[in-house]
């Protein structure tokens, strides 16, 4: 019952072959960085998006505070008060307009530098 079978040469020699071509060093080093490139690309590209997100919700509510102060205005006649509100409201849109213009040059910074793997 117990049988030896000799494999073909030449099965052999192409397993060798793609074992040595797949499993070497610089194959594996070129696999992992252009997996490492993607995980970055990916989590950059979520950090734009978050801040996209929150760009709009910022604008949300600086439009509705903004209503509400004009027609806050626009009902009592007092335009100091209600303008100072305004004014933080647009504050905040330009702080969150800076915010993501940051966050969009960081990740686009940091991909730029990261080693693809090419």
């Amino acid at each position: 019952m117990s049988e030896v079978t000799t494999v073909n040469a030449q099965v052999t020699s192409t397993l060798e072959t793609l074992k040595n071509t797949t499993l070497s060093g610089d194959i594996i080093k070129l696999s992992g960085a252009g997996k490492a490139y993607q995980s970055v690309s990916q989590s950059s590209a979520i950090a734009v998006q978050d801040a996209t997100d929150n760009l709009r919700n910022v604008n949300t509510m600086a439009t509705t505070a903004m209503g509400v102060a004009m027609s806050q205005m626009l009902a009592t006649g007092e335009v100091d008060k209600y303008k100072s509100i305004i004014d933080a409201a647009n504050s905040m849109v330009s702080n969150s307009t800076n915010n993501f213009t940051a966050i969009g040059n960081g990740a686009s910074q940091l991909l730029g530098q990261f080693p693809t793997g090419e």
